[in-house]
């Protein structure tokens, strides 16, 4: 099923969406940035299977979208006030931050890496899904090592009638986020991506 964005009642677009991920499943949506496959991060079955609709390592973490930082420390990631007073400045937007994550409870997440990359996305459409979904893995949409997806002809060209649905926002063709790493206060640049991180922030 394709639906797209512009052309349904909002509210009732994402309700939609939001039920199809709620009970496990799997789509492909327009993100802040490029198209993303996404489920429900606390929902291991799922995860594993865009491992493998993905063709991806399955020692590398996936990133993942949350409301806001409450939703992240509410799957059991510790984070401090004073590092709350740095996500602040980057979110809401296009920059995925790594944290520290050892829980064995979230080890279908960090695959044993014990950190995990998150982005609370300004896009008000992933802000409302995200708020009835609670956390989305979302890795671009292409096999690893190959090119994202720009639109959904091309999503549909790597995963077919696997993904049972694909929300159509028009041609992306966006740098991706820029990523970096949160290790107690110290804020390090691990790649360039569509923001520019005050060099103020960076240690």
């Amino acid at each position: 099923m394709t639906l797209e964005l512009g052309k349904h009642d909002d509210p009732g677009l994402i309700k939609e969406i939001a039920g199809v991920l709620k009970n496990g499943g799997i789509a492909v949506i327009p993100t802040d940035t490029i198209y993303g496959i996404v489920g429900p991060a606390e929902n291991p079955k799922t995860v594993e299977k865009i491992y493998k609709l993905r063709k991806r390592t399955s020692s590398k973490p996936m990133i993942i979208l949350a409301h806001s930082v409450d939703q992240i420390t509410g799957l059991g990631v510790k984070i401090t006030l004073k590092q709350k007073a740095v996500l602040k400045k980057l979110w809401p937007g296009q920059v995925s931050v790594v944290v520290d994550c050892p829980s064995r409870k979230l080890h279908s997440l960090h695959r044993g890496k014990k950190s995990l990359a998150f982005r609370v996305p300004s896009s008000q459409m992933l802000s409302d899904l995200l708020k009835l979904t609670g956390p989305l893995v979302a890795p671009s949409a292409n096999f690893e090592g190959e090119k994202p997806a720009k639109d959904i002809a091309g999503a549909k060209k790597y995963f077919g009638e696997s993904v049972p649905l694909y929300v159509d926002g028009g041609k992306l063709d966006r740098p991706p986020s820029t990523l970096v790493k949160l290790d107690k206060l110290k804020l390090t640049l691990l790649r360039q991506g569509a923001v520019k991180i005050p060099t103020s922030l960076l240690k």
